[in-house]
């Protein structure tokens, strides 16, 4: 079969591997679709933490079983996504229930090889059942889910004023589920095309772009000079998260699902006096992937208007780059194979 490998940031190359073998408690999925998020991105610049090269990116999935043990409690030719996140089950985190902070994890496409492949074997208690869910909307679950777990870590309430600091694929899913919790969601970019995709697609009220507005004075006429009661950030940018800090109301949350490689830089007197809580985000777990996938069927988030590039997976390598750019105006890029 052939894959997809990023040999070294910068470089992708087509090889072929042997297709995998069914192993017991395991299964072989036909990949159909791959969204490319910006853990790939990140990956292919060589500023992600946790990685290695070579590496097979690829983890937001659409796929279809093609081989299954019979008691797993899924079929033959059943459309399927799945849980990235390879948790040990015996660490402190996943004796607590957090299966998405494992001390141990293995992230597909991250810390073991993942779906830029024709075939893959993986645990069947990472599958998830797809119904009549499409190959595309299968493939967003995982990103979305990101989201919603964000904005579950911050306990969203309604009617309270939620920033969303950078509005790429994941900052997208995390203004959707803070809108779908309640809250009334500011969007914050540098990227004028993805403001004005937040206001015509998701229905953003409040949009600010800090390199031609004053944050502060924006943030205090949309809340009646309160500032926002959660800060969200989504950039992994690290001047864009340390100046955040800043943006707290007194008693707020600032949860941190983009991630960077340096430091967090924050005036503690500020930080203080706020009795402020900040919080890191990582992965989701299977009720956030359940959330997504019942706010999909119920219309409640509408999957299709992120796609904005698609491609077949022998021309990936040759775009790939091309993604990076902002003037592109990538949203989600979605890969058939």
């Amino acid at each position: 079969m052939k894959a997809l490998v990023c040999q070294q940031p910068g470089s992708f190359e087509y090889v072929e591997k042997e297709r995998p073998a069914i192993q017991p408690g395991r299964a072989i999925l036909k990949v159909k679709r791959i969204g490319i998020c910006g853990t790939d991105l990140h990956a292919f610049e060589g500023t992600q933490p946790y990685f290695v090269y070579p590496r097979v990116l690829g983890h937001e999935l659409g796929c279809e079983i093609v081989q299954v043990d019979a008691d797993a409690g899924f079929e033959v030719g059943e459309r399927v996504t799945l849980i990235p996140y390879f948790n040990c089950g015996e660490c402190i985190a996943c004796r607590n229930g957090l299966p998405n902070c494992c001390a141990a994890i293995n992230v597909f496409g991250v810390h073991v090889d993942g779906g830029m492949m024709e075939y893959i074997s993986v645990p069947t208690s990472a599958l998830l059942h797809g119904g009549d869910m499409s190959f595309d909307e299968l493939a967003l679950v995982e990103p979305l889910a990101i989201g919603a777990h964000g904005i579950r870590r911050a306990g969203v309430r309604s009617g309270e004023f939620v920033l969303v600091i950078g509005a790429g694929p994941i900052g997208l899913g995390i203004i959707e589920f803070g809108r779908i919790a309640g809250g009334q969601v500011i969007a914050m970019d540098v990227n004028d095309t993805r403001l004005n995709f937040c206001k015509d697609k998701l229905k953003v009220q409040h949009t600010i772009n800090p390199l031609n507005e004053d944050v502060m004075q924006r943030l205090k006429e949309i809340t009646n000079g309160d500032m926002p009661t959660v800060v969200i950030d989504a950039t992994g940018n690290q001047k864009a998260i340390n100046s955040a800090f800043l943006y707290m109301a007194h008693g707020a949350r600032y949860v941190l699902v983009g991630l960077q490689k340096g430091e967090l830089i924050v005036a503690h007197p500020e930080f203080h006096k706020r009795e402020a809580t900040l919080m890191s985000s990582r992965n989701a777990t299977q009720e956030d992937f359940d959330h997504v996938m019942m706010c999909m069927r119920n219309k409640l988030v509408d999957p299709s208007t992120y796609i904005t590039h698609r491609v077949q997976f022998d021309a990936v390598k040759d775009n790939f780059k091309s993604w990076l750019d902002p003037k592109n105006g990538v949203i989600k890029a979605m890969v058939e194979v």
